[in-house]
């Protein structure tokens, strides 16, 4: 039996891991798909301190050489259900593995919602970005377009508008659904269109985002783009593990900045709880928190 398992190897999973492991506790990561999480999707990180620019696959693999290093060990599982027995928890995976552990710690991450075009998931880090405060910086005096109807869309869009030399702001319907104040604001910079009833239809480029082709009205129109932000929502992980932790009504673990859940022994750490700002920064802020909650509830039952 593990001290700690932690559900989810992207960066808050890794950051907890290293911690509980500087605590002395036996440690297991299990991952899915993929050890550094949705950054290794990144083709350069330059937000993060310590790095002036680094790309997201080499930070995911120091991440996970870190934890690692620090004697954590790691699975490639899928897990489908934590079953809680009392005084541990067993996690139980699709291939029918099953580990055990004092505590867990979920730290699963919220995929972006995709636009569901052709040759999208092919162009992510070549044009096709889902994180403007992330990746905006890189096409400074270019044109882009943002694809939503939300607040995050419209506040992308009016990043993205200090820096771009032309924005597209591309939803489904006639108005939005972000703050009245935000489309006002927009509506006067003389570098953001904003592209009503539309829909992309197409991404253009071979090697790397050159144009989007829209459907707007019953028309088709081509948009000559370089970057397209895709602001259209979040799917968090955490639908196999709604019988064990709460959660809010888009989904995500209700938990605050504490990282507890109301399940004993149960925390969550990064995009998969209940936050505001959803960043790498706040994701490994999260793992340390969870770590030492853990930490701690698993040295209060001895």
């Amino acid at each position: 039996m593990y001290d700690l398992i932690i559900v989810g190897g992207g960066p808050a999973g890794l950051t907890a891991a290293v911690y509980a492991r500087r605590a002395g506790k036996s440690v297991l990561v299990v991952e899915k798909n993929t050890f550094g999480g949705q950054i290794t999707w990144s083709p350069r990180v330059e937000n993060f301190p310590g790095f002036v620019s680094v790309s997201g696959a080499e930070l995911g693999d120091l991440m996970t050489n870190q934890a690692m290093e620090q004697g954590a060990e790691v699975e490639l599982e899928e897990v489908t259900a934590i079953r809680d027995d009392g005084d541990h928890k067993t996690v139980l995976c699709v291939s029918g593995a099953e580990f055990e552990a004092k505590a867990v710690i979920l730290a699963v991450g919220a995929k972006p919602r995709p636009l569901g075009v052709a040759r999208e998931e092919e162009l992510v880090g070549s044009g096709v970005n889902y994180c403007a405060v992330c990746d905006g910086a890189f096409y400074a005096g270019l044109p882009v377009a943002v694809v939503g109807g939300g607040n995050s869309a419209l506040q992308d869009a009016m990043l993205l508008s200090e820096t771009c030399s032309k924005v597209y702001l591309i939803h489904r319907r006639d108005s939005f659904r972000g703050e009245q104040a935000l489309a006002d604001a927009l509506r006067q910079k003389a570098n953001v269109e904003f592209v009503l009833n539309a829909s992309v239809a197409e991404l253009l480029g071979d090697d790397a985002l050159t144009g989007l082709v829209v459907e707007q009205n019953g028309e088709r129109r081509t948009l000559a783009v370089e970057g397209v932000f895709v602001a259209v929502g979040h799917m968090p992980q955490n639908g196999a593990f709604e019988n064990l932790v709460a959660l809010d009504p888009r989904g995500y673990a209700d938990s605050g900045e504490d990282c507890v859940t109301a399940a004993p022994g149960v925390f969550v750490a990064g995009d998969c709880r209940r936050k505001n700002v959803r960043q790498l920064t706040t994701a490994v802020a999260d793992g340390a928190v969870a770590a030492l909650a853990a930490v701690h509830y698993i040295d209060s039952n001895l």
